[in-house]
């Protein structure tokens, strides 16, 4: 019995890999640190305990894709190879300055054209396609420019605080506004930049689309719905999580308000987007439905 076949075969299998550990190495020397710093830093704040989950999930698709690494794609084209080194020396020069100078937003940015680059010099486009939601995704692990904070959290306080006003006023509560400050019964409440729903709309933009992904519909018109609905239904999750917290500390007192239940609220605001993403999806299904996939 010949043994020598079989092994040669696995070796051949493997083969490819002996290209990926150099690849994989350099990723480790240059990101594990990158990550020890948000797993020690703002990964502890609510607005950004996301994190976690998404590099998770970015990891556990690639891994779902593992026969891209495996497989024999041949050599890369010119034109392949050359988007590629250019959006290596991009990222790395993004990871340099993002490192240096204490900048988040380059330095956790600059994964995603390394890979990019590094997927294309290596295996070409095709792996580069199957692997495409998995890089796309680890853009939430990319902390919220300042700027951008800066800019829509004031409009989205305000906004929040005038809905919530007018929803608990119409359904009979004694409550008043003066700009971001609510006043029911006794109790006074500032909606603070937390309360702004921004980086709530960031972490379930990710968790929507990552839904939408998976669930893989066949309607091109469903999946536009959905994207497009996202940050919306964010938005009145948000609203949904304020309102609560006003009606907490209206019938428990503000101990209550500012306590267990404001923590919970968070918690809350994803399962009631979620739960409105389910049901529209639900419904666009009546509409829309899924075309049974050919073998």
């Amino acid at each position: 019995m010949n043994t020598l076949a079989p092994r040669a075969s696995m070796l051949d299998a493997l083969a490819p890999l002996k290209t990926w550990w150099p690849v994989v190495l350099g990723l480790l020397v240059l990101y594990v640190p990158s990550y020890w710093t948000l797993a020690h830093g703002l990964w502890h704040e609510d607005d950004y305990a996301h994190g976690p989950i998404v590099l998770v999930v970015s990891l556990f698709l690639i891994w779902q894709q593992r026969a891209v690494f495996m497989a024999d794609a041949g050599k890369p084209s010119g034109v392949e190879t050359a988007i590629g080194w250019t959006l290596l020396v991009i990222g790395l020069l993004a990871y340099a300055l993002g490192r240096s100078q204490d900048i988040l937003l380059f330095e956790m940015g600059s994964q995603i054209p390394v890979i990019l680059g590094t997927l294309l010099i290596t295996l070409g486009a095709k792996a580069a396609r199957a692997l495409w939601f998995a890089l796309f995704f680890l853009i939430f692990i990319v902390p919220l420019p300042g700027f951008i904070v800066d800019a829509a959290t004031g409009p989205l306080k305000q906004y929040i605080s005038v809905i919530a006003e007018q929803i608990l006023y119409a359904a009979g509560y004694p409550i008043g506004r003066s700009g971001v400050i609510l006043t029911v019964g006794q109790y006074q409440l500032l909606v603070a930049d937390a309360c702004s729903g921004l980086h709530s709309m960031f972490s379930l933009s990710a968790m929507g689309l990552l839904y939408l992904y998976l669930m893989e519909h066949t309607s091109t018109t469903r999946n536009l719905i959905i994207m497009v609905a996202i940050l919306p239904i964010a938005f009145a999750a948000n609203i949904v999580r304020v309102m609560v917290l006003i009606l907490v500390t209206y019938h428990l007192g503000d101990e209550a308000g500012q306590g267990f239940l404001h923590g919970f609220a968070g918690i809350m605001l994803f399962v009631i987007g979620l739960l409105f993403l389910f049901v529209l999806d639900a419904l666009l299904g009546f509409v829309f439905p899924d075309k049974s996939k050919k073998a």
